[in-house]
């Protein structure tokens, strides 16, 4: 416990939804909150008390001056001079407001969530960069994807902006990774040690039985008791290649719904639309649910109930998690913590860094083969073989996963942290507000 309630604050492009960096800072912020710190949320967008938030619209990725430097940046060799400069007024318009924000609330820490790793706003990284280049400030740059690992940034005109902060390798700044691979990569890259936390769930606190609340779940999907529903808990982008679970719900030759949880996001909506023409193609009921599918339980702006990621995994007979790639896999943890069965690509950091603990999954490499289809039918159909794969991962996950390993983490890096650049007088200081 610290001694005394030294204050964090969140930084992020969006702290808001069901996106992995969201769920995971909510994660973090629970833990370091029970360790005895106060938490504080910078963003562009937040559904955090307003009263501990510090919000600034440009500070989002989907602000249209952001949008409109990112068309210029990206999938392009040359930029022009206005958005150089551009660049330089947001970004100390940013600064700005991070030194309010650090006053304002008296903060200790920060804890950048993807903000550093991602150029999703190219300013607020250079931002964060200067602010903390010039206060020697306390920083942990927690990484979920970095640039190099996205096709979409492969081409670009910002590539002094990029090796500048994107990540940043400040003595003052301390980096953590979400797996192994991303480790090394980034020690290649930019001569950067990290400290590697993977994504958790709190294994100690099973899942509370499903309740009246989700009783009409399947109802109001459509889905009869005798239809089986197939969750795919991930947004509509191309790297999940939710293709692959609407081929496999067409193979099974059973009555069945695929329900995908999570809508488009940043990319785009021409994946969606080929995915309702190719469902419609394999002859395959595809319900893309968002709209009454999130994180907590409310309702709709015309009254209708919607449903948590609970509920819906509560009802899933079998889950699917067909991703190329994944920088740790979010609805993996989710999976064996609500007890489901799980048909899933054998992407390389399943392969690293978790398959080797022993978890039990039906997987696969570049498609889904017949015996793929053979162990995803007997998965629907043995209740005996499903609780005994499941209880075996859910013990695994509560071992390797669990809260109890984040609050060792994070105790010992927060305080390590805090400790040594409180201390520091060799670089300038750390300057306190």
């Amino acid at each position: 416990m610290s001694s005394k309630r030294e204050h964090i604050g969140f930084v992020s492009t969006r702290l808001a939804g069901t996106d992995g960096v969201s769920l995971e800072t909510i994660k973090w912020s629970n833990v370091l909150t029970g360790l005895g710190y106060e938490c504080f949320y910078f963003a562009g967008e937040s559904e955090w008390p307003v009263e501990r938030t510090y919000l600034v619209p440009e500070a989002h990725f989907k602000h249209p001056a952001i949008q409109a430097l990112n068309a210029d940046l990206f999938d392009n060799y040359t930029r022009t001079p206005q958005t150089s400069q551009t660049i330089q007024k947001l970004k100390d318009h940013l600064k700005k407001h991070l030194y309010k924000f650090v006053r304002n609330f008296h903060l200790d820490l920060l804890i950048v969530e993807n903000a550093l790793s991602l150029p999703m706003n190219v300013p607020l990284g250079l931002a964060l960069t200067e602010f903390t280049a010039e206060n020697y400030f306390p920083t942990v740059a927690h990484h979920h994807d970095f640039a190099w690992e996205r096709e979409r940034y492969a081409v670009t005109s910002a590539d002094d902006y990029l090796r500048a902060a994107f990540p940043p390798t400040l003595r003052s700044i301390h980096h953590v990774v979400i797996n192994s691979f991303a480790g090394r990569q980034l020690a290649l890259r930019t001569g950067a040690t990290s400290t590697l936390i993977p994504n958790v769930m709190d294994f100690d606190s099973p899942p509370l039985e499903p309740d009246a609340y989700a009783a009409d779940l399947r109802a109001t999907l459509g889905i009869p008791p005798d239809e089986c529903l197939l969750l795919q808990p991930t947004r509509i982008v191309p790297r999940k290649r939710i293709e692959r679970a609407i081929e496999l719900a067409r193979r099974l030759d059973l009555r069945c719904a695929l329900v995908v949880s999570h809508a488009s996001g940043d990319e785009g909506t021409a994946y969606e639309a080929y995915l309702r023409d190719y469902a419609n193609l394999l002859g395959v009921r595809l319900l893309l649910a968002s709209d009454i599918i999130d994180y907590y339980r409310g309702h709709t702006s015309d009254g209708r109930k919607v449903f948590s990621m609970a509920d819906i995994y509560q009802q899933a007979d079998l889950v699917t998690y067909p991703s190329r790639v994944e920088g740790f896999g979010n609805a993996f943890v989710e999976t064996i913590y609500y007890r489901r069965p799980i048909v899933m690509s054998t992407y390389e950091i399943f392969k690293t860094d978790i398959q080797p603990k022993g978890f039990r999954v039906i997987g696969f490499g570049d498609f889904i083969s017949e015996d793929t289809v053979r162990q995803a039918r007997a998965a629907l159909s043995d209740a005996d073989l499903v609780a005994e794969m499941t209880e075996h991962n859910y013990q695994l996950g509560r071992l390797y996963y669990s809260y109890r390993t984040l609050e060792n983490r994070l105790s010992a890096l927060v305080s390590e942290r805090l400790r040594v650049l409180q201390q520091a007088g060799g670089y300038g200081g750390y300057r306190r507000f």
